[in-house]
């Protein structure tokens, strides 16, 4: 499954009410709509400064981590509706032990797509490949500087040197296995401009996406600079630079057109709260989802989900609107 087809459609088709009629349909017939976002343990390894673990108090309330009954179970529940698995969402999930297992059970269930977020630090050529033998799809590859310099600047507690060694790794093993790197670039007015020079530091055989996303407010971050407005002029150009390359090398970009239209309105998020499942060893999906007991479809008949999605077809679009609105990228497939 090309999952970047299925969020370029998302984008193209404009109405709500179609989206939503055809979540009901899948909820209805029992179809895979569900991205699930799995946080296996709540820790990190790295102290990146853009990132909520360098705030010590936040910090303090992630605790825990899946035991492996639970992630059986969770599997049961819930992945026979995922149309994409995410393993990372917000946590390291490589301080996991039991990480292919996840990965396995993703694909003991048929799950299309599964995807592991990642700082990459702990990725050894081994362990890359014993999760690619489990089935994983997609390596997601957080980076938010190109040289040495800015890595470790920005990515405390970070070794250049280790994030180098995996995207040899990746290189290598794309010769054996059929799987995509993506990199996700998260730029300031600090680090924004030598993101033009990243296919000089970055072989552009060892990753398949680039997403470029500007610094968002995620907690009281240690870099808390937020001002990006400096970089609208030349924005356009570093991205046109950037494009070309992708184009070059068959790299699939996911960035926004400009920055003045980040603040507009994303009609194609309309639908994330209703497709977005975040599950941690503190939270699944919904309050009040007992998982432990209850089924999918029997949670959701309780709380009425169907008629809710249903609903939503003959609602305002301006009703719809949510907090948890987008950023506007545009996805450029080769």
């Amino acid at each position: 499954m090309n999952i970047y087809k299925l969020l370029q459609l998302n984008r193209k088709i404009k109405s709500h009410r179609i989206k939503f009629f055809a979540l009901f349909l899948f909820h209805k017939f029992n179809r895979r709509y569900l991205a699930v976002n799995l946080d296996p343990v709540m820790a990190c390894n790295l102290r990146c400064k853009m990132c909520y673990f360098t705030d010590s108090d936040f910090v303090k309330t992630l605790k825990g981590q899946l035991k492996p009954e639970d992630v059986e179970l969770i599997a049961k529940v819930i992945f026979k509706r995922a149309l994409k698995l995410q393993i990372g969402c917000g946590t390291e999930p490589t301080l996991y032990k039991n990480l292919d297992k996840i990965v396995a059970l993703g694909k003991h269930y048929k799950v299309p797509y599964i995807s592991l977020t990642t700082n990459a630090n702990l990725l050894t050529e081994e362990r890359i490949e014993t999760l690619l033998k489990a089935g994983l799809n997609e390596f997601t590859i957080s980076l938010h500087g190109v040289t040495k310099e800015s890595y470790e600047h920005f990515m405390k507690k970070a070794n250049y040197e280790k994030f180098q060694n995996a995207f040899k790794a990746f290189s290598k093993l794309k010769a054996t296995y059929d799987f995509k790197v993506r990199i996700n670039y998260t730029f300031n007015k600090d680090n924004f401009y030598e993101l033009k020079d990243i296919f000089k530091h970055f072989d552009a055989k060892g990753f398949d996406i680039l997403q470029v996303r500007p610094i968002q407010r995620i907690g009281n971050t240690e870099y808390n600079d937020f001002d990006i407005s400096t970089l609208e002029k030349d924005y356009p150009n570093v991205i046109s630079d950037i494009r070309a390359n992708c184009n070059a090398n068959n790299i699939i970009l996911m960035a926004p057109q400009a920055l003045s239209k980040l603040k507009e309105y994303n009609q194609s998020s309309v639908i994330f709260d209703y497709t977005f499942c975040y599950i941690s060893p503190n939270k699944f999906w919904k309050e009040g989802f007992n998982w432990r007991e209850e089924s999918f479809n029997d949670y959701s008949k309780k709380i009425g989900w169907g008629k809710i999605l249903i609903s939503n077809v003959f609602k305002s679009k301006s009703n719809l609107k949510t907090l948890s609105n987008k950023l506007n990228y545009e996805i450029e497939l080769n």
